[in-house]
């Protein structure tokens, strides 16, 4: 993956060609795992011993783009967004980023466990490395936006997922990140907080900033998204204007569940 600085505004934020990732099954000698992935190998073409999770996959999204990605349970969805934050490999294809990426999932891996929220925000800020002063100066609006209270100064162990979410959510969105990746973040903590965090990456994209978004919630994805792609077996299926393609995805998820409701029991 290669990464280069924001530069040209009119270059795509994010361009990936060819991605493809493969996983091995005898990373595991579970029985019970080896065959809940079995059909996988078969319906990708993959040959004895692995499979594609994705295949062939290609786009791009330019600054100031709200790019939703959807489709079925397995698809490919979060494997895509771990291999656009570099914590996936990628087995082949290309994958270039320019500007500064923010996003929960390399956030969340990155927290300390014995760290209090106050002190891994300032963690998180040399993690993407912000400087010192800049961090301290946003120090307070995170803590604000996270809304966790007096756990913002406990340690992160323990907190609960969606305490955690929320925390990572404030900081990835108040670093001024040129590219934002969030999977599913929106679903987590209360009304209240799902507002803001709709407001937060509205901001965002006004702001000319990139973002890419993995949701179930397809009220989200024609209401606030300018375009979408939907993923099925790990390829893409169609991309272009959200209604459209969230319409494509419901027509084909209740295809597939009428072939499922039809077979034999």
């Amino acid at each position: 993956m290669a990464n280069q600085p924001a530069g040209d505004s009119t270059a795509p934020a994010i361009e990936v060609t060819g991605l493809g990732v493969r996983y091995s099954l005898r990373l595991t000698r579970k029985n019970t795992l080896r065959n809940s992935l079995a059909h996988l190998v078969r319906r990708n073409g993959g040959g004895a011993g692995h499979f594609w999770a994705l295949r062939d996959v290609s786009f791009r999204v330019v600054h100031g783009e709200s790019l939703a990605v959807i489709g079925p349970n397995g698809a490919g969805k979060s494997t895509l967004l771990q291999s656009l934050a570099g914590i996936i490999q990628p087995t082949e294809g290309e994958i270039t980023i320019r500007g500064r990426l923010s996003s929960l999932l390399t956030l969340g891996a990155g927290f300390d466990q014995e760290l209090s929220g106050r002190e891994n925000i300032l963690l998180a800020g040399a993690f993407l490395g912000i400087d010192d002063g800049e961090i301290q100066r946003r120090l307070e609006d995170i803590v604000a936006f996270a809304d966790i209270g007096q756990f913002i100064d406990a340690a992160i162990k323990t907190y609960s997922s969606g305490m955690r979410a929320r925390l990572g959510f404030a900081i990835a969105t108040s670093v001024d990140p040129d590219i934002l990746l969030l999977d599913e973040v929106l679903a987590t903590g209360d009304q209240v907080f799902r507002a803001k965090s709709k407001e937060r990456v509205l901001e965002l994209a006004k702001g000319a900033k990139a973002i890419v978004l993995v949701t179930h919630d397809m009220h989200w994805v024609t209401e606030f998204c300018n375009r979408a792609m939907l993923i099925e077996h790990g390829k893409v299926i169609a991309e272009g204007q959200p209604e459209e393609i969230v319409r494509l995805h419901e027509t084909r998820s209740e295809e597939a569940r009428r072939s499922v409701a039809a077979l034999p029991a």
